[in-house]
């Protein structure tokens, strides 16, 4: 069973960043790609940003530019470094681990709350 832990959300003002974490437990996160998505308040969960265990990426056109996606497999970690943050970037964002950055993900975090005040 794996465990993933987000971390790093909180309130920022529009045009501010945060860094989101997350923490896996277990032996399999390199071996998988791990994705980052976001739901806001009467909308459908979206994918943000997603890494192949080989490290390739992919983002949506909605934050490229702004948002990073990496990891550190020696700590089971996968960021996301947000930049340039605008207030309809206010969601939950929650990290998963799948076997490719579309495939269905197999396990989910608990989610982190962003806010961006205007």
């Amino acid at each position: 069973q794996v465990q993933l832990v987000e971390s790093g959300g909180g309130l920022v003002q529009a045009g501010g960043s945060l860094r989101l974490s997350c923490a896996a437990s277990g032996s399999i996160f390199r071996r998988n790609a791990m994705n980052w998505y976001r739901q806001a308040p009467g909308k459908q969960r979206e994918l943000v940003a997603g890494i192949t265990s080989g490290g390739s990426t992919n983002y949506a056109d909605s934050v490229k530019g702004r948002f990073t996606i990496s990891r550190d497999n020696a700590k089971n970690t996968v960021y996301l470094q947000m930049n340039s943050l605008k207030p309809e970037d206010t969601a939950v964002y929650y990290c998963a681990m799948a076997r490719g950055i579309w495939s269905k993900a197999d396990y989910w975090g608990q989610g982190t709350q962003v806010t961006v005040s205007s």
